[in-house]
């Protein structure tokens, strides 16, 4: 005798989550696109690597929003014969971009910069200060419109993490044109060049992380199976649990499936029940799959 239960992720409010999302990520956006070209040209005239390395990360804030932006619409679609979950897991290929594009970014800043230490050109300390702090109050906006999405969704959280980089950026610009300004030290600039390319490598490695465990479909960090598992186990009734199963789908949307050994003091339907409530009240799992499973597996068997 088995019974299985199956609650699929369609009415869990993704589709509000995602709407507000939406509209995060394009605010955000606008923004970006509006100065990364002021960016672009006060680094060329100021002859500033900080603020180039600035604006660089600026068109990959641009590209990961977008991308985002295309995540989310793309998860919204329904399921199909060929993809029964849907497109849930484009926003964590996203998000896995993203960290990727960090990566390269923070390669490409210390590349830079080694070849300033070699040559410190001249910097025009006060136009890159201007510029910079423009950037800084761009940025501290996006961090503003995608703040509330960053803890229920990793694909928000990487453009989060893109925009938090670039505002910390701007704050590194502002200081070594201060630098230049005031004290004449040209090498400020390809100094906190590399400090701003550490930080954007820090970013990204957790967002990569997290990234790959979901597609690994390794247990949620903020859940412990063996917890999970006991408290399957204590439901009155529950002789023992195997085959348990939890992982991440998308962001917000956990996963378990586990079989469910009876002892024969309660119905398997009140059981189930009561393992469905545990998994969805104590651990927010809202998707379960469970198999009711009888203690002998000959007490399966029809009477003869």
């Amino acid at each position: 005798m088995t019974h299985e239960d199956h609650e699929h992720g369609g009415g869990l409010g993704h589709g509000g989550r995602r709407g507000r999302d939406l509209n995060r990520l394009a605010w955000t956006l606008g923004l970006v696109l509006a100065y990364m070209a002021a960016e672009v040209v006060g680094g060329l005239v100021s002859g500033s690597l900080a603020l180039l390395a600035d604006a660089g990360h600026m068109l990959s804030d641009a590209a990961s929003l977008a991308l985002a932006l295309f995540a989310i619409r793309a998860a919204r679609r329904p399921p199909t014969s060929d993809r029964t979950w849907g497109f849930y897991r484009t926003e964590i290929l996203a998000a896995l971009a993203n960290g990727v594009t960090l990566v390269v970014i923070s390669l490409f800043i210390f590349w830079e910069a080694w070849q300033r230490f070699q040559d410190p050109p001249d910097v025009m300390g006060p136009l890159m200060m201007g510029v910079a702090l423009g950037g800084l109050l761009v940025n501290g906006a996006g961090l503003m419109f995608l703040h509330g999405g960053r803890t229920e969704s990793l694909n928000v959280r990487g453009a989060w993490l893109h925009v938090l980089s670039d505002a910390a950026g701007s704050v590194g610009a502002i200081v070594a044109g201060l630098l230049v300004w005031w004290l004449g030290w040209n090498l400020a600039d390809p100094v906190v060049s590399v400090l701003i390319g550490l930080l954007v490598l820090g970013s990204s490695w957790t967002l990569l992380k997290e990234s790959v465990a979901v597609l690994m479909e390794g247990t949620p960090g903020h859940l412990d199976a063996d917890e999970v598992r006991d408290s399957i186990a204590g439901a009155r009734g529950v002789a023992a649990v195997h085959d348990l199963h939890l992982w991440t789908l998308t962001s917000g949307l956990d996963c378990l499936s586990a079989h469910v050994v009876l002892d024969g003091e309660r119905p398997g339907a009140e059981v189930l029940e009561d393992v469905r409530s545990t998994a969805r009240d104590r651990f927010g799992i809202e998707h379960t799959t469970i198999q009711i499973e009888p203690v002998r597996l000959d007490d399966c068997a029809p009477p003869v």
